[in-house]
């Protein structure tokens, strides 16, 4: 939960639409879609493994898969020395993320996670004016009004749940400033190189974060830290492997099919299925109150509603989901 022109894909123009999709390419896609709103039930199986160390196994184990399928395809690895530095700085904030993403999960649950994960596209709105000296569009304006009434109803008919939500909307707000930092590197290097060297960068900081976890909190034991059983390494596999190195291959496969319009717009439907699954799988746990699944619907219509009635001439893209270059 883990990639929203600002190219939320992180993907160079060049990729897109080379070949017509088939039934199945759609299928494929809702299917990565779906695998992304995984993420974040796997987060809160993988408990009570701190967030921290979650993500630094799925770094690691990123890496490694990485690794593998830049070596099968030949991919070179080199990129300019000051753009490493960049890049790993930015696995750095990807690591922060994606630790208050999971921890989201754990402090309220899986559905109100996913709700604040929505409000990225508001960020976005917020962040890209500032960042690339654009002007303020009033349409994101609108809608991000719109957003903060959704917000709102959450809030008030879910008040026990008003932390986790804040940590899912500040990992939101990470979310896309690290989306439109890489909109600038996805124009010079392959999006699986910029991939392995910030799931890199991102092992390094969650390595710094789970050390300053055993150094403050003294009642961290070796079950927060260390996964315990097979089905730990098993959800920690999937992941790894599955959520992010397989889905963001496929991903950069399916978008020289796909528009970019297109393809932000099926993963904007990411936090439907996600809540949709958890509500599945975890029962009772997951069933809100109405007045949260009007807020959301409000806030999914207005991202939904974007790109229908953004009318300007894009040299981006709206923000949604895990197309990012995070693989979120």
């Amino acid at each position: 939960m883990e990639t929203r022109a600002h190219s939320s894909t992180g993907f160079h123009p060049r990729y897109y639409m080379s070949q017509k999709p088939t039934l199945t390419d759609y299928l494929q896609l809702h299917f990565i879609v779906l695998i992304w709103g995984f993420t974040a039930i796997l987060g809160k199986l993988l408990a009570p493994l701190d967030s921290s160390a979650v993500v630094l196994y799925r770094t690691l184990l990123a890496v490694l898969g990485l690794l593998i399928v830049l070596m099968v395809r030949k991919q070179s690895l080199r990129v300019a020395p000051v753009d490493r530095w960049r890049l790993l700085a930015t696995g750095a904030i990807i690591a922060l993320h994606w630790t208050l993403f999971f921890l989201a999960t754990r402090i309220a649950n899986v559905s109100v996670c996913l709700a604040g994960m929505a409000t990225s596209s508001l960020w976005a709105s917020v962040l890209e004016p500032l960042l690339l000296r654009r002007r303020i569009r009033p349409i994101e304006v609108l809608l991000g009004m719109v957003m903060m009434a959704g917000l709102y109803l959450i809030f008030r008919f879910e008040f026990d749940k008003v932390v986790g939500l804040a940590v899912a909307v500040f990992s939101a707000m990470l979310s896309s400033l690290f989306t439109i930092i890489n909109s600038r590197f996805a124009q010079r290097y392959n999006a699986l190189v910029i991939s392995l060297y910030e799931m890199s960068g991102a092992f390094l900081g969650s390595a710094v974060f789970v050390g300053a976890l055993i150094a403050v909190d003294t009642t961290a034991s070796v079950t927060t830290l260390i996964p315990q059983t097979g089905f730990q390494w098993l959800w920690l596999s999937l992941l790894s492997f599955i959520c992010t190195v397989y889905a963001y291959t496929v991903g950069i496969q399916l978008l020289r099919k796909f528009s970019p319009y297109m393809a932000v717009l099926t993963v904007n439907l990411e936090p439907v299925y996600g809540i949709l699954l958890a509500v599945l799988i975890f029962g009772n746990a997951e069933r809100m109150t109405t007045g949260f699944y009007i807020g959301t619907l409000i806030i999914l219509v207005a991202v939904l509603a974007y790109p229908f009635l953004n009318k300007e001439p894009k040299t981006t893209t709206p923000t949604g989901g895990d197309l990012e270059i995070d693989l979120n």
